[in-house]
């Protein structure tokens, strides 16, 4: 059971509140970036995949910039690496700023894949600052301030989709000036960072050496890390060399092995790093759960306001994105109060939210009208608040002796998984299932040229990007007209005024969201398999305790932390 005593530490709430405004700044861009995506499949014509592996930049580069953070940060201090997330945020601005309208599809795809992707280096390097400070700054009660901290994710979204509405909406401001309006939190965290001191992890403190702070990550923790390099020069930096350079040898055979062979590299590294040790069993299935947390939450984070603003109407669709946010950063703060009250483990807990977030998903794809969503939303909502932070709290309880390190890792996996599973993978969901919905009848006028393949699933040919964007701007001229008149079903009859080929085609479209949102509900289905059998486990086990580096361990007289 955590505990509010004091920190030791005699600056922990201004640090804390720090690093709260440097994730609210990630949270601005990221809900100002999902408001857009609708915007850039109009202007450039993307394909829901292509829209995809852009969204899933602002995740790939988080988990390197997160991991090797994780790695240095006890070496080289908290400051340098604020710092550096400074500077890639500015240089993420000044590149989206570089694209204009009317540049070419295939070149404004990897300039705002580099720009998306260079946003999130900045934003993993400031949580490889944040969730290690705040885990040592409040050693009694991690759950509850990871979780305060935390919070800032989704009010920065909310701050964000609000932004993209009233700039974007009412005051019709380009999609460029939108996306840099995350630079203000992002001035006030540098202030906020600027000249204070920051304490050391117990491992830090103990010495330890990165060496002994990899042990509990080991061979079974390398292959983790291993398969999600490997799979993001394959399906993240591929797509976009292919983009810079047109060559097809990008996205071919042969870059998929050399690929590969990146992956048994980085593997090989971080085994020697630690010096060929097994690793923890516990950390192992915690990392590969955290993947899927990344996938089923962040992942759907980026697709939800466009899947949700499908069946009803896009600018409700971003209306529900900023619900389902303010739900997350009401409940953060409330961690510590559902530990206490309702006696739930860390464990617990997450084997409540998981099955909560299946039951949500099912019943968010099956959405008809406004008021319903808002009841079904708030069901997801509430299952996948405390996902992230409370798993961050489990790896510093569980493994204090891993410093930084384990939950850098955790946590750039979890976004890695975001972006090459979540993200594309829900594109790809998208693409196959519109696809296969389409009438026959329709497919000859409809279907269009491009294709769609992720992992190893099925190529697909996709529905044509360009008249799917043509039907929903007529939709949306119609709707404006209709609510001009005062039509109390403006929504419903925007649609229905469609030639019938082309409200059938929407229709498709809309089969195709409801679909991907019930695959999408398989995740949690199976975390709560996983958390289910660790509730067991910790059981069997004498219950959940956290536990701490002896002075014993930290001279290399024993092999693990005690309670």
């Amino acid at each position: 059971m955590t505990t509010t005593e004091p920190s030791k530490v005699p600056n922990a709430k201004w640090l804390l509140w720090a690093g709260f405004t440097a994730i609210l700044a990630a949270g601005v861009g990221f809900g100002i970036r999902g408001a857009i995506f609708g915007t850039w499949i109009s202007v450039f014509k993307f394909t829901a995949l292509e829209v995809g592996l852009i969204g899933g930049a602002g995740f790939t580069g988080f988990c390197f910039a997160i991991m090797i953070g994780g790695v240095v940060v006890d070496k080289i201090g908290y400051g340098k690496l604020v710092v550096a997330a400074f500077l890639f945020h500015i240089i993420s601005a000044v590149i989206a700023l570089c694209v204009p309208d009317t540049m070419p599809p295939q070149t404004a795809f990897a300039m705002l894949w580099t720009s998306t992707f260079i946003f999130s280096m900045a934003n993993g390097t400031l949580e490889a600052v944040a969730n290690p400070l705040v885990a040592t700054i409040f050693p009694h009660a991690r759950a509850h301030y990871l979780n305060i901290l935390h919070a800032s994710w989704p009010a920065g979204m909310v701050i964000g989709g609000l932004a993209a509405t009233f700039f974007g909406d009412k005051l019709h401001w380009s999609w460029q000036n939108q996306l840099i309006l995350f630079l203000v939190p992002t001035v006030v965290y540098g202030f906020m960072f600027f000249r204070q001191k920051f304490p050391k992890s117990e491992a830090s403190e103990r010495g330890l050496s990165l060496g002994e702070m990899l042990k509990d990550v080991g061979i079974l923790g390398a292959i983790i890390i291993g398969l999600f390099v490997g799979l993001f020069v394959k399906d993240g930096l591929g797509p976009l060399l292919h983009g810079f350079t047109g060559k097809e040898f990008f996205v071919s055979q042969n870059w998929t092995y050399l690929s590969t062979a990146i992956g048994v590299i980085t593997w090989v590294t971080f085994s020697n790093l630690s010096g060929w040790a097994c690793g923890a069993w516990l950390l192992f299935v915690l990392l590969i759960t955290h993947a899927l947390i990344g996938a089923v939450e962040l992942g759907t984070d980026s697709w939800i306001q466009n899947v949700t603003g499908n069946i009803l109407t896009p600018k409700q669709g971003t209306y529900l994105f900023i619900f389902t946010s303010m739900i997350m950063f009401g409940l953060r703060f409330c961690a510590q109060f559902i530990e206490k009250n309702l006696k739930f483990s860390p464990v617990g807990l997450l084997l409540i939210c998981s099955i909560i977030a299946c039951i949500g998903l099912n019943l968010v794809s099956a959405i008809t009208t406004f008021g319903g969503a808002f009841g079904a939303l708030a069901v997801y909502a509430l299952g996948k608040t405390f996902f992230w932070p409370t798993m961050l709290a489990i790896a510093s309880d569980r493994f204090p002796r891993t410093g930084a390190v384990a939950i850098s890792i955790m946590g750039g996996i979890g976004m890695m998984s975001a972006g090459l599973i979540g993200s594309a993978g829900l594109g790809y969901a998208k693409d196959r299932f519109t696809a296969t919905s389409l009438p026959q009848d329709l497919q000859s006028e409809y279907m269009g040229k491009k294709t769609s393949k992720w992992l190893i699933f099925e190529e697909v040919t996709t529905v044509d990007a360009e008249k799917t964007a043509a039907i929903n701007d007529k939709i949306a001229a119609n709707l404006k007209d209709l609510q001009a008149k005062g039509d109390p079903d403006a929504a419903k009859n925007a649609i229905a005024a469609l030639p019938d080929d082309e409200r059938r085609a929407h229709e498709t479209d809309v089969t195709g969201s409801r679909l991907t949102l019930k695959a999408d509900s398989a995740i949690p289905a199976i975390m709560a398999v996983i958390f289910l059998c660790l509730l067991i486990y910790f059981k069997m086990i004498g219950g959940y305790k956290v536990l701490h580096i002896t002075a014993e361990e930290a001279a290399g007289g024993v092999n693990g932390p005690v309670r």
